[in-house]
């Protein structure tokens, strides 16, 4: 029998190799600890805080991360136009322009329920690129006019709160979770919207805590002081996963839950 409910696991930006090391030591426990069925990480930030590698894909796909989102840094490191097209759970913005390398879907069935992840990314403070309000309006007139049950999930990587708030509202009731991503700092205000759409602001980050958003303060602190162009690498102490947990109706593919994770390498479980 089915089970009664598809329980995924989102992780926050995965920022470096301390990340990485982080993601790869706790989310066997998590996902014991859960029952999480799905794994969804955003990547972009995984090479150095910069970007994606061939090798730190297939890193990620040894961890058991089923679908993986990213943002603005996809195109970081030159390699990934060598990989993109080809890895069809890798994904880039949805609404990043024609002929642009890559994907902004990805579809998996779990349970005998179609889950599909969509990646958009805000434009407020961001690069201009197409509307991520109109993309995804066109992207679910697609999806509704399919048959068969599915939860719809949205990865918006988007810097201005106001512009995650905004697509929040207007995804209500049309996708069964839209989670925020890109600042690295946790919000608090995680919620079942009156329509039934799961949202979080920002799931925040894999990574360093004690950092600027990742990165190592001391070089960070430069920038702002100096006004100059600073070299930032990514931090090393106090370790930890931030995320959310989805829980979703195996049969309607509806949100039922959702659950803010934080978990330090150092926590007692």
């Amino acid at each position: 029998m089915p089970a009664e409910t598809l329980n995924l696991l989102f992780v926050g930006d995965i920022v470096g190799s301390p990340g990485r090391r982080t993601a790869r030591e706790l989310l066997p426990r998590l996902r014991s600890r859960h029952q999480v069925d799905v794994v969804v990480a955003n990547v972009e930030n995984s090479a150095a805080g910069y970007g994606l590698t061939y090798p730190i894909f297939a890193e990620y796909e040894a961890m058991g991360i089923d679908i993986m989102t990213s943002g603005n840094h996809i195109w970081d490191r030159k390699e990934i136009l060598g990989f993109i097209d080809r890895e069809e759970r890798l994904l880039r913005p949805l609404n990043y322009p024609p002929p642009c390398p890559g994907r902004g879907v990805a579809r998996i069935l779990v349970e005998g329920l179609e889950l599909v992840v969509v990646n958009l990314m805000g434009r407020v403070f961001m690069t201009p690129i197409d509307c991520p309000f109109r993309t995804i309006d066109r992207e679910l007139g697609k999806l509704v006019a399919e048959p068969g049950r599915r939860a719809i999930v949205v990865d918006f990587h988007a810097e201005a709160t106001s512009e995650k708030m905004a697509m929040g509202q207007h995804l209500d009731g049309r996708v069964a979770a839209m989670v925020g991503t890109h600042t690295h700092v946790q919000t608090a205000d995680q919620q079942i919207m009156p329509g039934g759409t799961a949202y979080v602001t920002d799931v925040g980050m894999t990574g360093p805590r004690n950092s600027v958003i990742g990165m190592e303060s001391r070089p960070a602190l430069e920038r702002f002081l100096t006004a100059r162009r600073v070299r930032l690498k990514p931090a090393a102490k106090e370790l930890r996963l931030s995320g959310v947990l989805l829980r979703f109706d195996a049969a309607s593919g509806k949100a039922r839950s959702i659950e803010r994770i934080s978990q330090g390498l150092e926590d007692e479980d």
